[in-house]
């Protein structure tokens, strides 16, 4: 991780992170913290705000998958676990937290996309979260 990151870039690639861990190594809340402290530069990510998405996302993933699933055009078994966990993050990042307009939400998914994805998830990720945005901002997304 480069020194030009924000606290919160850095958060939200911890947290990318964690969610994989849970997913995939089907590793607890306890684990990942352990996890993610011994990593270099956590010390410098917006720790609040990790804690905060990281469960959040952790305990609403089933309704969020269920938000998630009429803008997807494959079966969620088939979307990369590194895409389903940027997909969860954005996803609750825009139902549950307003105060972060939806377009730094959606740039931030991308970024993360393009660290962590694959060669076109970042564009993926970006229509899934525009049509997800659509459907949860809509009056933000209306504002001029």
């Amino acid at each position: 991780m480069n020194g030009g990151k924000s606290p919160r870039r850095r958060a939200r690639e911890f947290i990318v992170q964690g969610l994989y861990q849970w997913q995939v190594g089907d590793q607890d809340a306890a684990a990942i913290q352990v996890q993610a402290e011994g990593v270099a530069g956590f010390d410098k990510a917006d720790n609040p705000l990790y804690s905060t998405l990281l469960a959040e996302t952790r305990q609403n993933a089933e309704a969020l998958k269920l938000d998630l699933a009429p803008h997807i055009d494959r079966p969620w078994s088939e979307v990369s676990p590194i895409e389903r966990c940027i997909l969860l993050l954005g996803a609750c990042e825009l139902k549950l937290h307003p105060e972060t307009p939806y377009r730094v939400i959606i740039n931030e998914a991308i970024e993360l996309a393009k660290t962590f994805g694959g060669t076109d998830g970042h564009k993926f990720v970006n229509g899934v979260l525009d049509k997800l945005a659509a459907t949860l901002r809509a009056t933000e997304m209306r504002k001029p």
